[in-house]
């Protein structure tokens, strides 16, 4: 788990965490994420994700969550918690195809779940939906998606 502290990133980045047990799926996504210029903080569980959302000074503003994840919930349970404490953070689950999948979007609200391993421009766009939609219920328009 990393957790750099607040102060290491200007006010108008957004946060990512990554949680994803799988370092060699999780390594490439979160390096591509920061080329991007986004904040990604890692999780190898959802304790840890737990542990670092619990930390009020850690703004993250979306989840980038497998959804088979070790810890004391699997990615469901996360999701379902991380909405409980933090009603703003924007949560995308990723998985294989399956019953999972559909169960993910459902929850998500914020379309299919991604697939892993992760299509790193497909995860950019999804990311960016998750903020465009927060703002405005209107829909995937590319020119704001763009912007965001």
């Amino acid at each position: 788990m990393t957790m750099p502290d607040r102060d290491s990133k200007p006010a108008n980045i957004k946060t990512i965490l990554v949680l994803d047990d799988d370092v060699l799926v999780r390594m490439p996504i979160v390096q591509f994420l920061r080329d991007c210029g986004y904040h990604v903080v890692e999780a190898a569980s959802t304790d840890e994700a737990i542990a670092i959302l619990q930390n009020t000074d850690m703004p993250v503003d979306v989840v980038l969550s497998e959804i088979d994840i070790p810890g004391s919930m699997n990615g469901f349970g996360f999701a379902q918690w991380a909405r409980s404490v933090r009603p703003e953070l924007k949560i995308q689950l990723a998985g294989t195809p399956g019953r999972k999948v559909q169960n993910a979007a459902e929850l998500c609200g914020v379309g299919p779940t991604l697939k892993r391993p992760y299509d790193h421009k497909r995860v950019l766009y999804r990311i960016k939906r998750c903020w465009l939609l927060g703002r405005s219920r209107a829909g995937g328009d590319p020119e704001q998606l763009q912007r965001v």
